[in-house]
């Protein structure tokens, strides 16, 4: 990951599939039915999938800095959700199980730590939304306040 960032393009295909493009390649998301026809991943199975492959990744990285051989690493994200008080549709929470055949006792202490996905939406990321016409004017901006200083 570059350090300073990075960027995702999406572009509407049809009603609610879209394309995803990313630097290596694309891929087609769509929602699941009845709103769209669930011919992609949905957007909050990339939220799971994405903290559990950085989760993966991490302990890999770990078990390799410290030379110890293993097996295939697997893991498996269950994301749940729930209604918000104002009756909405959330996330409510992601549960990852990763098998590890001979991970060590000091890289299961560490791995979780490094996971820059995992870490960042567990704080809380924000979010700050624009929508501009095809010109650049921006026609909303929504900017939550920054954190009040300690």
């Amino acid at each position: 990951m570059a350090q300073d960032g990075f960027v995702v393009e999406i572009a509407q295909a049809e009603d609610f599939r879209f394309t995803v493009h990313f630097t290596q390649g694309d891929l087609m998301t769509d929602e699941p039915p009845p709103t769209g026809t669930g011919s992609g991943p949905q957007p909050a199975e990339l939220l799971a999938a994405a903290v559990a492959n950085c989760l993966t990744a991490s302990l890999l990285f770990c078990l390799n800095k410290s030379h110890t051989a293993t097996g295939p690493l697997r893991a498996r994200a269950r994301g749940r959700t729930g209604r918000d008080a104002s009756g909405r549709l959330r996330i409510t929470g992601i549960d990852v199980t990763l098998i590890a055949p001979d991970a060590t006792p000091r890289c299961l202490g560490l791995f979780e730590n490094y996971c820059t996905v995992t870490q960042s939406v567990r704080a809380g990321i924000p979010i700050n939304v624009a929508v501009t016409d095809e010109q650049g004017r921006v026609l909303h901006e929504d900017r939550p306040p920054s954190p009040s200083p300690s």
